[in-house]
């Protein structure tokens, strides 16, 4: 799924398009956000894919969409 990631005054925001949906993420499993899941305040979980070096932002990349935890 497609997810564009931009930084904003307060914290890192992910767009999904064909949801027409803009969320804060609320937690991410490393800092730099690449290589791990990222949680979006709504509850989902998106995987994105690993960059090194971080790249600039705003940035649209291929997430897979994980199961909710619950």
């Amino acid at each position: 799924m497609k997810l564009m990631i931009r930084e904003t005054p307060h914290g890192f925001q992910a767009y999904v398009a064909k949801k027409d949906l803009e969320e804060r993420i609320v937690a991410s499993q490393v800092p730099t956000l690449w290589g791990g899941w990222v949680r979006l305040a709504n509850g989902w979980m998106f995987e994105l894919p690993p960059m090194w070096p971080a790249p600039r932002l705003p940035i649209t990349v291929e997430a897979r969409r994980l199961p909710d935890p619950s």
